[in-house]
């Protein structure tokens, strides 16, 4: 078992001992999505694979809050950013500007990117470093304007 995915099983006991049914909900949505992943693909994940998926969840909250706030359901949006919040638990520090524009620039530098069209090179090179740390959105336009100007 990797050991982001024992961290999240760890969470789920504190929460069932604190009872606290808030986080042992999110928590449960993401063992039980980390078990969907195993079972369909006949794997055991690995921290990457978990980090990603953890990703993931976070960018599904974060979409269903913007919904929800531009329908008028705050209700619903304020579920959904505690549900962030406990995902983000489980997430590493997120980077500054500073740091993701520097591992930018330093791939720039490895790979030789000139232009738009090394942009998928460039991406490729950078997720692995930027998971679950950054918004690959925001990553993707600093990319765009670091390679187009």
């Amino acid at each position: 078992m990797s050991a982001l995915k024992k961290q999240i099983s760890d969470a789920m006991k504190a929460a069932m001992r604190a009872k606290d049914k808030q986080t042992l909900g999110v928590v449960r949505l993401i063992l039980a999505e980390l078990k969907r992943i195993e079972v369909d693909e006949r794997i055991e994940l690995d921290d990457a694979r978990v980090l990603a998926t953890l990703d993931k969840m976070s960018k599904q909250r974060r979409d269903s809050i913007s919904q929800f706030e531009e329908a008028g359901r705050n209700d619903l949006a304020d579920s959904e950013r505690q549900e962030l919040e406990v995902i983000k638990t489980f997430l590493p520090q997120p980077l500054t500007d500073e740091e993701i524009t520097a591992i930018i620039d330093a791939a720039v530098a490895s790979t030789g990117a000139s232009g738009m069209q090394d942009m998928g090179k460039l991406m490729a090179e950078i997720k692995p470093q930027l998971q679950g740390r950054a918004d690959m959105g925001t990553v993707s336009k600093l990319v765009k304007s670091r390679l187009a100007g």
